[in-house]
């Protein structure tokens, strides 16, 4: 069925790669004008070209960037009805809580939880006047479990991002307003193929709990993320919307 957002406007956070790079083609396929925020001043602008949008150079960590941003959206073409807040980082240095240091954890939190912080807020407030909008936040499956291949300031603002998502879906339930945090479970994006390159061993003990036995395509999250941010999930809000393989349910995986 095509043009499930036909005619909406959408904000997408880091939409130049991976997760965000495959939604944002998927809501335009679907006819939405999709913004782009990203830090990708190479890739941006031809990204968003390709799909008829528009670029903005946004540092999510910044609140006038962020504000910006979301006005932007709505002046240039009139509402923000999807906020797809997804920009997030998972560097090396982010491990053990017993090697990662102080640095590195506020950069994570940064990065991954106070920019949905700023993002949801700057979009509420659009939305609440507007009386209608669906915000999808990018949170994690190890927001529901736990992993001795600790990335700790990860794990822990995914943690965040599900709460916050979740209570702020309660309170704006009847203002027309849904939020949802969407769950992934590992992807094959670069920057887990980057990471698993040079670790294969690492990538090995993570792929053998996936019931599946593969990775998601980021095209299959990019699907949930459509389906989140349209009609047809207009029941749905402070939902944990696991996109995961089935990695959440198992204890023991398929031979």
């Amino acid at each position: 069925m095509a043009g499930r957002v036909d005619g909406k406007v959408a904000v997408v956070t880091g939409g130049c790669s991976g997760i965000g790079l495959a939604t944002v083609r998927r809501l335009a396929t679907e006819g939405a004008t999709v913004v782009i925020g990203d830090v990708d001043d190479t890739q941006g602008p031809d990204v968003a070209a390709s799909v008829g949008g528009a670029y903005l150079a946004t540092d999510v960590t910044d609140k006038s960037a962020v504000d910006h941003l979301f006005r932007s959206a709505r002046e240039q073409f009139g509402s923000v009805d999807i906020a797809f807040n997804n920009a997030g980082i998972s560097p090396p240095e982010d491990d053990s809580i017993l090697d990662t240091d102080l640095d590195a954890w506020h950069q994570v939190q940064q990065v991954n939880l106070t920019s949905v912080y700023l993002c949801c807020k700057a979009a509420l407030e659009i939305m609440t006047e507007q009386g209608r909008g669906s915000i999808i936040n990018t949170a994690s499956f190890v927001a529901l479990m736990g992993a001795a291949t600790s990335q700790i300031s990860y794990s822990a603002s995914k943690g965040g991002v599900l709460s916050m998502s979740r209570e702020l879906g309660v309170q704006f339930a009847r203002s027309g307003i849904r939020v949802n945090a969407l769950c992934p479970g590992p992807v094959n994006t670069p920057l887990l193929q980057e990471l698993f390159a040079s670790d294969p061993e690492r990538a090995e003990r993570r792929l053998v709990h996936v019931p599946m036995g593969r990775f998601a395509e980021p095209e299959e999250i990019a699907n949930a993320v459509l389906f989140l941010a349209s009609d047809e999930s207009s029941f749905i809000t402070a939902n944990t919307f696991l996109v995961d393989g089935g990695i959440s349910a198992a204890y023991v995986t398929p031979l």
